[in-house]
């Protein structure tokens, strides 16, 4: 009996006065990537800016820390940038304590959404409403090997009901809720959506996917171009087709079929949206196409010529007249190849005082979305 208490102790004492070491790994910084990032909690009484806890350059542009003799037990951390510049939520809030448990080496992959001091105390420096939130920070694209931010606005009745709503995918998620994060303006959709539905008593979910920034022009478009480089734009479209439509339909309560799968855009991002219903037109019900880039390639006009498919095609397209020169003949062009087919139902709008800027798809969108419930069979 002594010897199993001894060893009861022992191995008790072994595991009470042992020492471990954790890896934090930060793999995607939303803002401020390239200034000195510090781990900060319990480790170091909360030092903010304490010079043996800053992360270090690491492989595949990370930065990382490695904490030795930890004894067995649970941290609360956080990462920071120094005094009054910890993290927060990607849309500026506090954020809890981030939480360790050590029981053994632990090494952990972490991202960082924003820092408090990126969003400061201004009545516009957030402006989404409180159904926009933040699905992912770092959501992966596998046909691209990148990593994207995913917007995900829900109806205001979404948590009291049981129903399932039809889903719009948007691109240039930056754009679409938060005068943050927008590069000229935000489309509004958030408060659009939660005024409208209630007076028309249609409601749906919107997925906004951030942009590639200085890959934007490759991620939407199809086609190679001598200036741009390669297309990456059926990757893209295939990775919310594969990839991010089935995620958003296990995660939430939609209406899987074509005739409540839609998508919209602007510009190079009207672009995407044409070419997805197209080449997913079984899955795709409908796009808003916002002043297309038409102009970027003649075999444009060429697959929508070739295109045979049986299912509706159903394109709102909307462009104005002060764009550039060819902007509402490119439009027109493509809009009656498409009304000829088997079965189409194409609007299109043309604002003759509307300039390629966010404001005028702002004014626009409330239309489409009126035109796009429209199509919903209740």
């Amino acid at each position: 009996m002594r010897t199993v208490l001894l060893f009861i102790f022992l191995f008790g004492s072994k595991i009470m006065f042992a020492q471990f070491s954790a890896r934090f790994v930060v793999t995607n910084i939303a803002t401020r990537g390239n200034e000195d990032i510090y781990l900060t909690g319990t480790f170091n009484n909360w030092n903010p800016k304490d010079p043996q806890y800053k992360l270090k350059p690491f492989s595949g542009g990370r930065k990382s820390i490695v904490l030795i003799n930890l004894a067995a037990g649970t941290y609360a951390f956080k990462f920071s940038r120094g005094e009054n510049k910890l993290e927060s939520t990607a849309d500026g809030r506090d954020l809890s304590d981030r939480i360790l448990e050590v029981n053994g080496d632990v090494s952990n992959e972490y991202t960082i959404a924003g820092f408090k001091d990126d969003y400061p105390e201004k009545p516009k420096s957030y402006t989404a409403s409180p159904q926009v939130r933040i699905m992912d920070t770092a959501f992966l694209i596998p046909q691209l090997n990148k990593k994207r931010r995913i917007w995900v606005y829900l109806p205001k009745n979404y948590q009291t009901t049981g129903k399932n709503y039809p889903v719009l995918y948007m691109h240039d998620g930056q754009n679409l809720f938060n005068e943050k994060t927008a590069f000229a303006g935000e489309w509004g959709v958030d408060e659009c959506l939660d005024s409208l539905q209630e007076k028309i008593q249609k409601e749906c979910i919107v997925v906004g996917i951030d942009n590639g920034l200085d890959k934007r022009i490759n991620e939407f478009n199809p086609y190679d171009h001598f200036q741009y480089g390669k297309g990456m734009g059926n990757e893209y479209v295939d990775f919310i087709a594969q990839t991010l439509k089935p995620f958003i339909d296990t995660k939430y309560r939609t209406r899987k079929g074509r005739d409540y799968t839609y998508l919209a855009g602007s510009s190079m991002g009207g672009l995407i949206s044409w070419y997805a219903q197209l080449k997913y037109p079984a899955i795709f019900g409908g796009a808003a196409v916002f002043s297309p880039s038409f102009w970027i390639s003649p075999q444009i006009a060429v697959d929508a010529e070739k295109w045979d498919g049986m299912e509706m095609l159903r394109f709102y397209f909307y462009t104005g007249a002060k764009e550039e020169a060819t902007a509402v003949s490119d439009m027109q062009k493509i809009a009656s190849i498409l009304q000829k087919k088997k079965q189409s139902q194409i609007r299109t709008v043309v604002n003759p005082i509307g300039q390629h800027n966010e404001k005028y798809w702002r004014q626009e969108f409330p239309a489409f979305y009126i035109w796009m419930a429209n199509n919903w069979k209740e």
